[in-house]
């Protein structure tokens, strides 16, 4: 804080938090806690010694605040304004504080509040509270020790000693003396105490409430006064303390008499009990060998004794001060024997004895008894001290009066008074009767005539101290011997009556409720027994039915002395019946009847009812039976009033008679006295509450009903009362009785209508019959109404909160009223959750109760303000709830609590409510929580229309929209600050789990929320918070708590560590990186998780994680610490408990079936039944719902035939509930903490995908983090303690790390030494190691044959198998061809240690590896994948198939495919293929994923065909795939292709997918199994392979000749391949086939005319060229040539083979009309020949032109490496914040994968040209022999008009200078070799010269 203070000085804040968390936790401490508490308390030494003492001012530091400028020892200098200066003046003269001292404190309040823009009186205001509380902090602290070793708070004896020697210590020293100077001074008008005239009044405490500073002060006198009381505990006092507490407790008691105020009488009790505990505690320690402290001095002894017996005129001080006289008579008494042993002269012991006989004497005369009880035990100041406190002072009480009351001469006193008071007053018997108007006021006798008699007020004093502390009777025979003296021989019935009332306090105690009842029984008194009770009441029973019998005569009155005296006899019953051994009490009172009869009689008074029936009322709990029978003798003897079913017995109209409605009426009420009525009405609801058959849902209490609503709680307030507190009792009954109703019936349907006809009724002034009436409808009309009982009970709450406040703490019926106001509040909450149902059939003549509230606002605000209610916690949860309800049904609430200014108030309770519920020591339960509550109602309002709650109480701006909201949680306080704090602390983690899980939900739930994520997420990622990482370390990657010791405290871990990384993700996730807050903010959070540097965004120099954690001796730490993503999987992995437990082996060994399975089980029971939902949301089991439905259970089925069972039966009928009580309990704790784990997994998936997704790129060593998680995934979910949900949730997880693997390799590295960038670059990718690889493999083969598996897990488990697959393949990337990096490694100084040869041999050896790690676990692992895709589901089917494809892939010596022989499923795919019909309902799902099972099917076998070439294709013909291919109907096309359609068609799409899901994948398989066509077979005919494939093309005709007529212009990718397969195909056959029927040649010759004389710049479609970016056209022309490459090797092999011969062109041929064939020409050919040159010398130049650049990458400009990147790249994935490093680096890969497809083309381009050239050099040998007439089928005839060696000139013209070009080309430009081609192109040139020449 603010005080200057040396560095080991901790702050009271700290040491009170330090003290809270050791000497209040239910745990003992740890070591850790050990040091820590003894550290701070020994610090805090100075501060204790010189309590409350500051430096006061000073002129010299006065002139230097003036001056402006403050330098102060721990800060830079400060400069002041004139306000800061007019502030801390202002404070120094207010507080009496040094100005420098106030200059720090203005420091310290804009650090804890921040002062910006506030006025000045409120910044005064601020520093003084903050001033206010530190001293408030530290003599708490100080209470603490002093409790923590008076008290026995379970502290381990060690502590306690240490605690006790530092505090003896401390006292010596003089704290005492310091603590009764505070409470002097501190009373005083100056600033050094409350105040002068001039100072500021209020201050505004830590919850920002504006409160008096006197009120503050007094709290702390009040404090001291504890602190006071409870040192002299620990160090006996000395003389002078004594005589100074006695001087300052007749100042405050002087006050005491001016004031009403509590805590000044609480403060005097305190000084009075300090003297008191001091006498009795001196006087009990003396013993022979030890003298007493106060008595050791013999002038004490005379001066204090002359001071405690002077007179006084103040009568409340003299009261005080005879309390203190009665403390010194008892020390006397203590000591006088020890002072006369010790004492040589015997006037010493005759002073002594004289002293205690003045004592005596004046304490007698004066009655100080009397007034102790009046003034002090009875007072509402004493009844609402703290607990503690109020438990010692009466403990001291008991020592004092057992020493009384054992003392000779005070036994002698005691005695005269009792023969004085039988001597002086008459006996009772002779008492003249009263009237019942003279009964009214003979209560008010006890407190006047009674105040004179000493006796009866000693009985009273007795009856006082031991009502409030029961356990002090035990072993306590002085007090009995007492009773056995005070009991005899009484004549009077006043005595007699204060006698009964001591006995029924003394069995308020299970010992004491028998030894009483055996007092009485045994008549160990003359006349005083339990037979005088019961004749007494049946002879009067007698007299009144013997007067009832003659005619005219009048009923006799009770004498007041009976009636008194029954009165206590009765108190006494009820107080044994009610404290009496549960089993004993059955036999002590066998009949009860006449305590029944007198209740009929007009005549008895009615607190003698009252008495009767509060005394019945005790018996309803001895027993069912007794039960029955109390109804029974109500029924008849009581007034009547309708308790049975029978509701005719109604008196008549104009009869009188006396009930219970005309005794309220008539008598009481003129009496103003209400005793009868309380008592019937408690009676009443204490029968009612025991009731369990609910069947007639209240009919049968109608008239009871009636009753209290209509003559009781109606006319309430207009009825005057004698005394407040039967008022509050009196409407507590009536309030008791709706609570009942309302929440023991249901609202039914047959009740709707119903109640609408009744209200029809209603509007004609007509009631419905009483029995039809249901008093839970007719409550609920009052209510939906705004009738009666409404309108009271809103009269109550109207007293609004501050009033309840003032009266619970001042009043004695303060109690009573606090009742009245928590069962009013239940009460409404018990209505708003019934009412929507009703209103919707009542409307319009009732409505729903916030719609009826709504017509005053000030009562919704009345209702709301509770929450500041803190004496009571109900109360505050009930306003909650209501709160609750209305945000959920009040849109315009939050309007409304503006309008109504009570907003702000509203927002500084609940989160007062909230921080007092945080410091609470004591676990409290879930259900009332009140934090939990707020927390809840917080989180359910934050999606609700704005402004909603949630946003008024986290003080979000509702002025403006929510969403621009600038959070200042240090600015107000609210809900945000408390929740803040709380999340900052942590403390009590055992008493707070639940607040700190709900603390990280609610900003998770507020971070999502499109409103308030962006305010919420900025005020978090401040650094002043670091709120995202600070609880990684403290809760995230702590040891969870023991399942064993604190489950609940384990499952609300791991949902804390949930919200905690949901919150991390949603940061990650949606952070704006733009914005340096939050890229800090991720960086931060990677640095923590993964333990890694990260990277600038941009490619920036790399930030070490350590730099951020601005803490050096973490990096030591966490160079070696594991990465806190793997700790925090760990964290996770163990085996939880088994939720789903059958109940089989619990009921299995039980005596009575009660089906619990069929509870459970049953549909119904998930609502309101059996189950319910917890605040997480979790769907548990209801105990106390099974227990009565067990109970139930039982009833129905063993109780038929019987009553009741015997008791051991019982007794067996609840063991066996009590077994399916405890698994029920185990199985919700099992279920929550399955949820749990379940929870935190989820969360931990969420960051890591998240990071891996969207901010991989900020971490360095990407493959090792992703690696790292990926092997603890895939070890987890292979773990036996993984459950299938997380198996899956981990498998997802190992899928996306492994498709970032995938992705990483060839990323942009990132961080590199220099901008430069080399080839080493490219070729040294981020590879995981070949061990790595394996290790993957082993774990996920590991994973998938888990024990506990389903096919969805197995589907990602199967993904990630081919991801892994995928990854293996290329060690390089495949986009940078192993020509260029060669190319580049020769231009490459720094190369030598790259060795192209050794990477692919590692990838050789990784692709062994992998199989001969996938052969051990073979048979499992195809057990598994073959059983899925045989007889999986479409989508598990698909993926297996895949599988199987992979392993294909990597298989060596055939074993997987021997493998798949063996197990025949070669032969299932071939029968699963031919099944397959395209009729299937295309545009459905399931016809769609079996299209996607048919071509994985055809992918396997395509891969076999693939994999082991003319072997593969073997074993598939063999085996028949050209039978079941066209057995089956997927690839037959009715009506055609439907994309040729232009017309937009709804089938259009799926008709595509099917294009590519089956018949291009089937083409694709025919096209592999040509390759077992061989060439040199031409002239073998029965060439079965070909036969086969010829008969599949001509079965599939139509497909056939529809693609060949396919336009090639508007071809996409997928028409183009299925071109070329299908030319591929016919190349491959057709030529085998003589007949020309099917137009296939036709066909391919159209293509070769509409492909070859095109030029290569039009090769690509048109389409393309605008539309489609480079990268596709440069795929485009590939397979355009890839097009011709087929027709080209179809005419190499027309020519030949079958001796086809070409005409020069067109011109040279006539075409007979019966010939359709329009043959190629050469001339076409020469136009192929001349746009192929072309195109290769174009490939081959960019080819060349891109190489260079590479090498020269690092010379070129940003320009120029940004117009590369535009031309190469094939998507946008460079941003402008890119450096010029990353640049060049991806313009660098691109141009190398441009470079890989020119050299693609070149590739094909060659042989393209080596047919071509031979085609022509074919013709140019033997142009001739074209003429022989022997040839004339082979060629077609010329025109008489051409001249064919003309034709074939012109042809050799045009074809030399396209061989010329060709005779260019460079080898080092094409980079391949070019002898053969170029040999080939010489002889065709050297021919067409000759031609040429000829």
């Amino acid at each position: 804080m603010f005080r200057v203070s040396s560095p080991q000085m901790v702050s009271p804040k700290h040491l009170l938090s330090t003290l809270e968390s050791v000497l209040l936790a239910p745990t003992p401490p740890t070591a850790a806690q050990r040091v820590e508490l003894f550290h701070a308390i020994r610090s805090s030494l100075h501060s204790f010694q010189s309590l409350l003492s500051y430096p006061p001012p000073k002129p010299s530091d006065r002139s230097q605040v003036q001056s402006k400028s403050i330098r102060l020892p721990d800060s830079p200098p400060i400069s002041l304004d004139d306000q800061d200066v007019q502030i801390a003046l202002k404070l120094s003269d207010d507080l009496h504080l040094n100005e420098v001292d106030c200059v720090r404190l203005l420091v310290s309040a804009n650090q804890e509040w921040g002062l910006m823009g506030r006025e000045p009186l409120e910044i005064l205001r601020l520093a003084a509270g903050l001033w206010y509380t530190e001293r408030r902090d530290l003599i708490t602290s100080l209470h603490l020790l002093l409790r923590a070793v008076v008290l026995d708070q379970g502290l381990e004896d060690d502590v306690l000693v240490d605690i006790q020697k530092y505090l003896e210590d401390l006292i010596n020293s003089g704290l005492r003396q310091r603590l009764i100077s505070l409470i002097k001074e501190l009373n005083r008008e100056e600033p050094s105490g409350f105040g002068g005239p001039q100072c500021e009044r209020y201050i505004i405490d830590s919850r920002g409430s504006l409160v008096e500073r006197l009120a503050v002060v007094s709290r702390e006198r009040l404090i001291l006064g504890h602190c006071l009381v409870l040192s002299i505990l620990v160090v006996r006092t000395s003389p002078k303390d004594v005589k100074d507490i006695f001087s300052v407790l007749k100042d405050s008691a002087s006050e005491v008499s001016e004031s009403i105020a509590p805590v000044k009488y609480q403060i005097t009790f305190s000084l009075l009990f300090a003297v008191v505990i001091a006498f009795i505690s001196d006087g009990l320690s003396t013993v022979p060998d030890k003298a007493s402290v106060l008595s050791s001095n013999a002038s004490f002894r005379h001066e204090f004794h002359e001071l405690v017996m002077a007179a006084g005129n103040d009568p409340i001080v003299e009261g005080f001060v005879g309390g203190i006289r009665l403390a010194w008579a008892v020390r006397l008494m203590l000591i006088q024997d020890g002072v006369a042993a010790r004492e040589t002269v015997s006037s010493g012991s005759s002073n002594e004895m004289g002293y205690l006989s003045q004592c005596l004497e004046v304490i007698f005369s004066n009655n100080n008894f009397q007034f102790l009880l009046d003034k002090v035990l009875r007072t509402a100041a004493y009844q609402t001290e703290d607990e503690d406190m109020v438990y010692m002072y009466n403990a001291y009480l008991h020592k004092l009066i057992t020493c009384f009351l054992s003392n000779p001469l005070a036994r002698d006193k005691i005695k005269e008074s009792k023969e004085k008071i039988m001597s002086v007053l008459s006996p009772y018997r002779s008492v003249g009767t009263h009237d019942f108007a003279q009964d009214s006021n003979s209560s008010s006798l006890h407190g006047t005539e009674m105040g004179s008699i000493p006796f009866n007020s000693i009985l009273d004093f007795v009856s006082e101290i031991y009502q409030k502390e029961p356990e002090l009777l035990s072993g306590n025979d002085v007090l009995w011997t007492f009773v056995n003296f005070a009991g005899e021989d009484h004549t009077n019935f006043r005595t007699l009556v204060a006698f009964l009332n001591m006995l029924s306090t003394l069995a308020s105690s299970q010992e004491g409720a028998s030894k009483v009842y055996e007092l009485l029984q045994n008549k160990s008194f003359r006349s005083i027994g339990w037979s005088t009770l019961f004749e007494c009441l049946t002879i009067y029973d007698e007299k009144f039915k013997q007067s009832l019998q003659t005619a005219g005569a009048m009923l006799p009155e009770i004498q007041e002395g009976d009636a008194k005296a029954l009165v206590a006899y009765l108190n006494v019953l009820k107080k044994v019946v009610e404290n009496g051994n549960p089993i004993e009490k059955k036999n002590w009172f066998p009949d009860i009847e006449p305590l029944f009869k007198l209740l009929s009689y007009e005549n008895v008074p009615p607190y003698l009812k009252g008495a009767l029936r509060n005394a019945i009322a005790t018996f309803i709990h001895v027993s069912p039976v007794l039960k029955d029978s109390i109804w029974t003798y109500l029924e008849q003897y009581d007034l009547p009033v309708v308790v049975g079913p029978d509701v005719q017995n109604t008196p008549s109209v104009g009869t009188q008679v006396y009930d219970m409605q005309f005794e309220l009426n008539e008598i009481e009420a003129r009496r103003e006295q209400y005793p009868s009525t309380i008592s019937f009405l408690n009676l009443i609801n204490a029968l009612i509450a025991e009731e369990r058959d609910l069947t007639d849902r209240g009919r049968r209490f109608i008239g009871i009903f009636r009753f209290i609503y209509d003559h009781v709680f109606g006319p309430f307030p207009q009825r005057a009362y004698t005394d407040t507190c039967e008022k509050w009792q009196l409407v507590g009954a009536c309030l008791k009785h709706f609570h009942m109703i309302l929440s023991m019936y249901d609202i039914k349907d047959e009740d709707y209508e119903g109640v609408v006809d009744q209200s029809r009724l209603s509007t004609t002034k007509e009631s419905s019959p009483l029995q039809t009436q249901l008093p839970v409808l007719e409550l609920m009309k009052d209510f939906m109404s705004g009738k009666t009982a409404f309108r009271n009970i809103m009269s109550i709450l109207l007293l609004g909160v501050n009033s309840i406040i003032a009266e619970r703490s001042s009043q004695i019926y303060g109690q009573h009223l606090e009742n009245a106001v928590q069962l009013s509040l239940e009460i409404i909450i018990l209505v708003l959750e019934k009412d929507l149902l009703l209103s919707d059939y009542w409307r319009p003549l009732y409505q729903p109760l916030d719609i009826i509230l709504s017509h005053d606002h000030n009562q919704i605000v009345a209702l709301l303000e509770y929450v500041r209610y803190d004496f009571q916690p109900k109360v505050q949860q009930s306003s909650i709830k209501i709160m609750s309800i209305f945000s959920s049904r009040m849109v315009g609430l939050v309007q409304l609590l503006l309008k109504s200014n009570a907003s702000n108030s509203l927002i500084e309770d609940y989160a007062a409510c909230l921080e007092l519920r945080s410091e609470e020591s004591q676990k409290v339960e879930n259900n009332n929580d009140s934090g939990i509550l707020i927390m809840q109602l917080l989180i359910d309002n934050i999606g609700r229309p704005a402004p909603n709650i949630t946003h008024l109480l986290l003080k979000f701006d509702i002025d403006t929209p929510v969403e621009r909201t600038v959070l200042q949680p240090k600015f107000y306080y609210s809900c945000m600050k408390v929740v803040l704090d709380i999340l900052e602390k942590l403390s009590k983690p055992d008493v707070n789990a639940l607040l700190h899980e709900f603390g990280f939900q609610l900003f998770y739930e507020l971070c999502v929320d499109p409103l308030t994520c962006f305010p919420t997420m900025d005020l978090l990622s401040n650094k002043k918070y670091q709120f995202f990482v600070k609880h990684l370390d403290t809760i995230g990657i702590a040891p969870l708590p023991k399942r064993n010791s604190n489950q609940p405290l384990r499952i609300s871990s791991l949902h804390q560590r949930a919200w905690i990384l949901k919150l991390l993700a949603v940061e990650l996730h949606a952070g704006d990186v733009s914005s340096s807050k939050h890229r800090e903010a991720c960086q931060t959070i990677l640095s923590h998780l993964y333990g890694q540097g990260i990277t600038e965004i941009g490619g920036g120099q790399a930030i070490s994680q350590f730099s951020l954690q601005g803490a050096s001796e973490n990096a030591a730490i966490r160079t070696v610490s594991k990465s806190k993503v793997l700790e925090l999987l760990e964290i996770i992995q163990f085996r939880c408990p088994d939720s789903t437990t059958k109940l089989s082996n619990v009921v299995a060994g039980m005596k009575y079936d009660l089906l619990p399975e069929d509870i459970l089980g049953n549909p119904g029971n998930s609502g309101n039944g059996v189950y319910y939902y917890s605040e997480r949301g979790d769907r548990l089991i209801d105990l106390a719902s099974f227990h009565d439905k067990l109970w139930l259970k039982y009833n129905s089925a063993y109780q038929h035939g019987s009553n009741l069972g015997s008791d051991i039966e019982l007794n067996d009928v609840r063991e066996t509930i009590q077994q399916l009580l405890r698994w029920g309990w185990k199985y919700n704790k099992n279920l929550e903490e399955q949820a749990a784990q379940l929870h935190m997994l989820t969360a931990w998936s969420q960051i890591v995908e998240v990071s891996a997704s969207r901010r991989l790129t900020m971490l360095e060593d990407r493959s090792e983090i992703l690696f790292q998680v990926l092997d603890a995934s895939l070890s987890a979910s292979a773990s036996p303690d993984c459950s299938l949900k997380m198996a899956f949730i981990l498998s997802q997880v190992a899928l996306t790390c492994m498709a970032k693997l995938r992705d990483e390799r060839f990323m942009f590295p990132g961080s590199l030494s220099s901008d430069n960038i080399t080839c080493i670059d490219l070729i040294v990718v981020k590879q995981l190691s070949n061990g790595a690889c394996l290790t993957i493999l082993f774990k996920l083969i590991m994973a998938i044959l888990r024990s506990e598996s389903s096919e969805a897990l197995r589907r990602r488990q199967y993904a990630l198998l081919l991801s892994y697959f995928q990854y293996c393949l290329n060690v390089v990337d495949p986009d940078v061809p192993t020509s260029v990096l060669q190319f580049l490694l020769l231009n490459e100084q720094d190369s030598e240690h790259i060795d192209l040869p050794k990477i692919d041999n590692e990838q050789a050896e990784l692709a062994r590896a992998n199989f001969s790690t996938l052969r051990k676990e073979a048979q499992s692992i195809l057990d598994l994948v073959v059983k899925d895709a045989t007889h999986g589901s479409e989508p598990g089917k698909t993926i297996a198939l895949y599988v199987l494809d992979g392993l294909i892939c990597i298989d060596h010596e055939r074993y997987f495919l021997s493998q798949l022989q063996s197990r025949g499923f070669l032969r299932s795919c071939f029968t699963a293929i031919s099944s397959v019909s395209n009729q299937d309902g295309g545009l459905s799902l399931d016809s769609l994923q079996r299209a996607c099972t048919f071509e994985a099917e055809l992918a396997l076998l395509l891969r076999i065909s693939h994999k082991y070439g003319k072997s593969g294709a073997q074993v598939l013909f063999s085996m028949g795939i050209f039978e079941h291919l066209a057995s089956g109907r997927a690839i037959n096309l009715q009506g055609g292709l439907r994309w040729v359609e232009t017309r937009l068609r709804r089938d259009v799409a799926v008709d595509v997918d099917r294009q590519r899901m089956i018949i291009t994948p089937a083409l694709r398989l025919v096209f592999s199994l040509t390759s077992l066509v061989d060439t040199t077979d031409f002239l073998e005919v029965k060439n079965k392979i070909v036969r086969e494939v010829i008969d599949f093309v001509k079965g599939h005709q139509l497909l056939f000749d529809q693609v060949l007529r396919l336009d090639i212009v508007e071809a996409d990718g997928l028409r183009m391949e299925q071109i070329n397969l299908v030319v591929g195909i016919l190349s491959k056959v057709w030529p085998y086939e003589e007949s020309n029927e099917y137009g296939f040649v036709q066909g391919l010759f159209g293509l070769m005319h509409a492909l070859f004389s095109r030029d290569s710049s039009s090769k690509v479609p048109s389409f393309a060229q605008s539309r489609v970016s480079p990268e596709n056209q440069r795929n485009s022309e590939l397979q355009i040539f890839n097009l011709c490459f087929s027709l080209s090797s179809y005419l190499y092999f027309l020519v030949t083979k079958k001796s086809l011969r070409l005409q020069a062109s067109d011109s040279s041929s006539s075409y007979p009309t019966s010939i359709e064939l329009q043959q190629p020409t050469l001339s076409l050919l020469n136009s192929l020949l001349t746009s192929v040159t072309s195109a290769l010398e174009r490939a081959a130049e960019e080819k060349s032109l891109l190489l260079n650049k590479i090498r020269d990458i690092n010379e070129l400009s940003r320009q120029e490496v940004d117009e590369i990147i535009n031309m190469c790249v094939r998507q946008e994935s460079l941003s402008s914040a890119d450096n010029i490093q990353k640049r060049r680096y991806i313009a660098m890969v691109e141009m190398c994968r441009v470079v890989a497809s020119r050299d693609r083309l070149i590739i094909l381009l060659l042989p393209l040209l080596e047919h071509v050239l031979n085609i022509i050099l074919i013709h140019l040998q033997n142009s001739s022999i074209a003429l022989d007439p022997a040839m004339s089928t082979k060629t077609i005839t010329y025109s008489s008009k051409c001249d064919p060696q003309q034709d074939m000139a012109l042809f050799c013209g045009k074809l030399v200078p396209t061989l010329e070009r060709l005779e260019l080309l460079s080898e080092e430009k094409i980079g391949h070799n070019l002898k053969v081609f170029q040999r080939l192109t010489t002889s065709a040139k050297e021919i067409a010269i000759q031609k040429l020449i000829l």
